[in-house]
Formats: structure tokens, sequence, C-alpha cells
């Protein structure tokens, strides 16, 4: 992070994606600061950065229910039936991306949400749910 503090990046400029167990699949949400609860890709950039400096792009994976289960979780791949919601946040994302450029993460957030709906509860499912 050396270079931020080179070429004179403000903090606030700087947008962090990431995955979110606490989010049900498919929910998007920005926020600015916070702890990393849990997460080390946050925890690392927070070692670098003002925690309370940059913003955050929530992405929802959902959690698997078992506080044992999460780290294979957090590392596997999405399910093919996960894809195609997967694929339209990330649509949504660049559609969208004009609004976080200018800062307006409100709208960009709700702008996400209306191009790619998510239901707001549930998770992923774990191996061997069923729909029935």
């Amino acid at each position: 992070m050396p270079r931020l503090r080179f070429y004179k990046i403000p903090q606030n400029d700087i947008v962090v994606f990431y995955d979110e167990i606490d989010l049900a699949p498919g929910r998007f949400r920005m926020k600015t600061g916070g702890g990393a609860a849990g997460n080390n890709g946050i925890r690392s950039i927070s070692a670098w950065l003002d925690t309370d400096g940059y913003r955050r792009a929530r992405l929802g994976t959902g959690h698997p229910g078992q506080a044992e289960l999460v780290h294979g979780h957090v590392l596997s791949d999405f399910a093919k039936s996960e894809r195609e919601g997967v694929d339209k946040m990330l649509d949504a994302i660049t559609k969208s991306a004009a609004l976080l450029v200018r800062g307006d993460d409100e709208k960009f957030q709700g702008e996400v949400m209306r191009l790619a709906p998510a239901e707001k509860a549930g998770g992923r499912k774990k191996p061997g749910d069923t729909d029935a």
C-alpha cells in the first residue's frame, strides 16, 4: 500500500469488493468503515489503511450454517445453480459503475440490487440439501 501514499490516492477513493457470509447469496451492500468480521482479506487491508477510510462493496455468499464449515464454504466455488445469480450481480455492478466512481454509494447499491434482485434471507445450500 505504499503506492497509495506515493500517488496520493485518497483512501475514500478505494473500493474493496469482497465476499460476505453475513449477507444472503446475491445480496449486495456498500459501506464505509467497520471491522473485519472475520474476513482475513479485510483484516489484511485494514492493517495498511485506516479502517474507516476506504469503501467496501460486500457481495453476499451466505453462511454455511455451522462455524466449522465457514473456511471450506468461503474457499469453495459457487455451485452451478448459483452461477447465474453471481453473473447477474457482476453484470449489474459493471452497468452501475459510473455511480460508484462518482462516490454515490447509496445509488450504486440501489441500482445493483434493482438490476440483480436477490432474496433477503437464506443462504447457500449445504451439501445434501434438497429443494423438497
